[in-house]
């Protein structure tokens, strides 16, 4: 058959296809084009409206402004003390001995009780120096009789001179002896040496002391010595007469005054500390010898500074810092603190304030209270509290 001459097949060859219409396909790509370019659009619109929104919500809705004390940094002088550890210890006190051995036959106080200078405390046995005592005042008797007819003899050219110096010799020794003797004796009653006040009993009744064993011990707490150091450099600060203050654990609340008696000359080779001694009056005698105190000196007044309530710095690692308050006028003309942080170079911190070195001036004003709740930058509000007050257990300069 003749593919040809047949005369419903066209006259293509077979191997032919017939191509695609180009018009459609280019539609067809510019139709998903601007589809895409409609979403793109749409997603654009959409962040920029919704930034817009959030940035309108945010500008209405600012947060109330923070509740804060104030308090005015203040130019004052703050006083140059200096500041010590020491302890106390009476300008009298000594632990009562005896000079001599023997056994006690009377106890002639009461444990704890107060004495006066010379009262007897403790009698030990003395007979055998009481007999000798009486024999020696014997030998006097009959040594000043023999003396006065020795005399009397001389006087008459009837005795040499001799017998004259050997009478005067026999009665010199026999005085000689009653002064011994009564020192002897003496030593055997045991008298307080000042005023003062006893302590705890140590010995009984029929005891043997030994000489040098304590009997009582014995303290004039009228006046008190306040020991303490200080270093080397600091030493030089310091002169006799300078004014003193005590602070005992068992009184906090008060104060108690003396004045350097004495500076050690020479300094510690072991430390290079130096040993100061300030007398203080105790007429209270409520200050006991022995007790922990915390001294401090008063020097002369430094230069004035400028100080604020201790609770205003924060310390950081970063360094000091406090909040001062600044005032800005808003949009609509209304005034509005802020609390910025700045930083500062502080010095000695001392009866809850501390100086301020640089960075704020005399007269600004700094958050005193709820800082921890800040950012710089931060709206505030005056709380109607106030300033925190001073502790009540520190002491007023």
């Amino acid at each position: 058959m003749n593919i040809a001459t047949e005369a419903h097949i066209a006259g293509k060859p077979i191997a032919d296809k017939p191509k695609a219409r180009p018009v459609r396909m280019v539609r067809w790509f510019i139709i998903v084009g601007l589809l895409l370019a409609f979403l793109t659009a749409a997603l654009v619109g959409f962040n920029a409206f919704r930034d817009h929104a959030i940035k309108q919500f945010f500008a209405g809705n600012k947060p109330p402004p923070t509740p804060v004390s104030i308090a005015v940094a203040k130019s004052e002088v703050i006083p140059n003390l200096l500041k010590a550890v020491g302890d106390l210890a009476a300008v009298h006190q000594v632990n009562v001995t005896s000079d001599v051995s023997g056994r006690i036959t009377g106890i002639m106080f009461e444990a704890g009780s107060t004495v006066k200078a010379d009262s007897p405390l403790v009698q030990l046995f003395d007979a055998p120096d009481q007999g000798d005592l009486a024999s020696f005042k014997a030998q006097a008797v009959v040594g000043q009789l023999s003396l006065d007819r020795a005399k009397q003899l001389a006087a008459k050219q009837f005795g040499p001179q001799s017998t004259v110096d050997q009478a005067q010799a026999t009665y010199d020794q026999a005085i000689a002896g009653i002064a011994k003797t009564q020192a002897l004796i003496s030593q055997k009653l045991v008298r307080a040496p000042f005023d003062g006040e006893l302590g705890v009993r140590h010995i009984e009744v029929g005891q043997y002391l030994t000489a040098g064993t304590m009997i009582v011990t014995l303290t004039d707490l009228s006046m008190l010595y306040a020991n303490f150091t200080v270093t080397e450099k600091q030493s030089a600060q310091l002169k006799v007469g300078q004014t003193v203050r005590v602070q005992v654990d068992a009184y906090p609340q008060r104060n108690f005054e003396g004045k350097i008696t004495t500076i050690e000359p020479q300094i510690s080779a072991d430390t290079r500390n130096i040993h100061v001694q300030a007398t203080i009056a105790n007429p209270d005698l409520i200050l006991k010898t022995g007790m922990f105190t915390t001294t401090t000196v008063v020097l002369p007044d430094n230069p004035a500074v400028v100080t604020v309530p201790e609770t205003a710095v924060d310390y950081t690692l970063y360094g000091d810092s406090v909040f001062l308050l600044t005032e800005k006028k808003d949009d609509d003309g209304k005034t509005s603190l802020t609390a910025v942080r700045t930083f500062v170079r502080t010095g000695n911190r001392i009866e809850g304030r501390t100086e301020i070195l640089s960075g704020v001036k005399p007269g600004d004003r700094v958050v005193a209270v709820g800082q921890l709740k800040l950012q710089s930058g931060a709206a505030v509000a005056i709380s109607p509290d106030g300033p925190p007050p001073m502790p009540a257990n520190l002491p007023r300069y």
